[in-house]
């Protein structure tokens, strides 16, 4: 069960207390939002993108979305998401659970994107869909193991006057 990979792999770090389970669904920005009782931008989702020959996982913020140009300028190619098939594949975790936490494959990278960096605490899944860690942006970018901070998402700055 990938909850108890993640588990064990917070808890090898002494942070296993920092894991919430709750009794109702996370499985999606909203849901994750009243189970953890914070607003929805704090939630850090995890978007799993075939990249290569593996995959690149991007955590943002809840009220982010990928902007498909910035996407494709990081990336040199079209945004095109796993199939649940290839996200348990690369990732250890089903959809609704996805974190970027004790992921093995070899051909799966991680990327933070800046839209989390204007909260001290965030709450990305913990393996299933009924899970949330919470973490700051140094921890998360420290823990996911990832390559680094990009900007490749829109809708969660404030308009432009």
């Amino acid at each position: 069960m990938a909850i108890e990979k993640v588990r064990a792999f917070f808890r090898a770090r002494g942070m296993e207390d920092r894991i919430r389970e709750f009794d109702v669904s996370s499985a999606t920005v909203e849901l994750a939002a009243q189970a953890v009782g914070c607003e929805g931008a704090r939630i850090g989702k995890t978007l799993s993108f075939v990249h290569e020959d593996g995959a690149v996982l991007i955590v943002c913020a809840g009220d982010a979305k990928i902007d498909n140009s910035k996407f494709k300028a990081q990336f040199h190619h079209k945004a095109t998401m796993l199939t649940p098939e290839q996200v348990e594949a690369f990732t250890g975790h089903q959809i609704g659970g996805v974190c970027p936490f004790g992921i093995t494959h070899p051909n799966t990278v991680t990327y933070l994107d800046i839209s989390l960096q204007r909260f001290d605490t965030i709450y990305p899944a913990a393996g299933n869909a009924a899970s949330a860690v919470r973490l700051n942006c140094d921890e998360l970018a420290q823990l996911s193991n990832s390559v680094g901070w990009i900007d490749v998402c829109k809708g969660w700055q404030a308009p432009s006057l």
